[in-house]
């Protein structure tokens, strides 16, 4: 994929150095029962912990008098040309972020050189979003949604042009996420007098949201996708499972690239893998379903050596500086996806602030591949790291 320079950013977004500074930003932006939609996992949040401190657990090994010269973190992703073995994953819901919501998403990945991963639940129609970034891109279909329409579904995303389907198989049914029960909050958005109170204490975020209109997509159920929108919408709200036979009725109706997110289990790889999958997304969804889930990287390595080779693997979940990328490419990830953080980057600058976490993410990736010894993402193996034990 052709890259293009990415923007210059202006002074607020140059301040923030790190993705924790955009999402101290991004807090600061958003009425907080917004941004606790985002930031929050499931139950006790136990998991979402553990996305971060799995992390921790491991320890890079440098290899001493390499020559790190002309370094190149490109790669590719299922035969598709990026920039860096990082791509933005599919994430509902963005319209509450920005009014540009995917539009900016998918400009800003294209910006940076890399893929976009798109949800069903969108602001925009898919060849709208399409069209902004013409740039390769993943659709995220959850199949149980669309009982009855899969061909029209896929038969629109296929025009529209992705280059792979991805499916969420691991929410058979809705998370317990209390943050949002404390706040009442519901998703299409609904204004409640409490909501009111806290949009009036982040006047920005209410000015770009009503500049945006609320009829749009799934999330105002814009007239023309309205039935696809409101079937991904109630999956989001009440859950709907996933099973083998809607894979394999996927795989006969798409014939490109297929990808199967939401995999922790070594053992559950071998019959997707039979089934036509192409790739396997080691996730389990930002913790924001089943609590005490373990840690995504935790589990990389046996999906790894399950798969052998036969897919590209790839790791979401927990990933917030350059050196949690490394790690998952040394224990044999394809690439990383991200969600919250460049939600977090749209909801502080739109597209910009997008390109500016990518640019972040660009940055680290490359020192950090520099400092453990390594020039490209596919010198670097499980020799660069050490695993500590779990405190007793």
């Amino acid at each position: 994929m052709a890259s293009q320079p990415p923007a210059t950013p202006n002074r607020r977004l140059a301040s923030l150095i790190t993705i924790a500074d955009v999402e101290k930003a991004a807090a600061r932006r958003l009425p907080v029962p917004i941004f606790d939609m985002i930031a929050g996992g499931s139950g006790d949040e136990v998991s979402l912990r553990r996305n971060r401190s799995g992390f921790d657990r491991l320890s890079l090994l440098p290899h001493a008098c390499a020559d790190v010269n002309n370094r190149d973190l490109s790669t590719t992703i299922l035969g598709q040309h990026v920039s860096m073995p990082l791509m933005v994953g599919p994430t509902g819901f963005q319209r509450m972020a920005h009014r540009d919501a995917e539009i900016a998403v998918a400009r800003g990945a294209h910006a940076a050189g890399t893929m976009y991963g798109l949800s069903s639940i969108t602001s925009y129609a898919f060849a709208d979003i399409a069209a902004a970034a013409p740039g390769p891109g993943w659709f995220q279909l959850f199949p149980s949604a669309f009982q009855g329409r899969l061909p029209e579904a896929i038969a629109e995303i296929k025009a529209a042009g992705f280059a792979a389907l991805c499916v969420t198989v691991d929410s058979p049914v809705s998370g317990i996420r209390e943050r949002d029960a404390r706040h009442k909050l519901t998703l299409p958005l609904k204004f409640s007098p409490k909501l009111a109170l806290q949009v009036a204490s982040r006047p920005g975020w209410a000015l770009d949201f009503l500049r945006g209109g609320i009829g749009r997509g799934s999330q105002g159920m814009g007239a023309r996708r309205v039935s696809l929108a409101a079937a991904a919408t109630m999956m989001m709200n009440s859950g709907s499972p996933v099973t083998h036979e809607h894979l394999r009725e996927v795989r006969r109706l798409w014939d490109g690239p297929l990808v199967v997110k939401g995999i922790l289990r070594g053992g559950d790889c071998e019959a997707l893998v039979n089934l036509g999958a192409d790739g396997i997304v080691v996730s389990n969804h930002g913790a924001r379903f089943l609590d005490t889930v373990p840690a995504t990287i935790s589990q990389l390595p046996q999906v790894v050596d399950a798969v052998n080779g036969r897919a590209e693997v790839f790791l979401d979940g927990g990933v917030r500086r350059g050196v949690d990328v490394v790690k998952a490419l040394a224990l044999g990830a394809r690439a990383c996806l991200i969600g919250r953080p460049y939600i977090y980057g749209l909801a502080v600058g739109g597209q910009p602030g997008v390109e500016h976490v990518l640019e972040i993410f660009r940055r680290e990736i490359d020192r950090a591949l520099a400092l453990v010894g390594c020039r490209t993402p596919a010198e670097i193996d499980r020799s660069y790291i050490s695993v500590e034990p779990w405190p007793h």
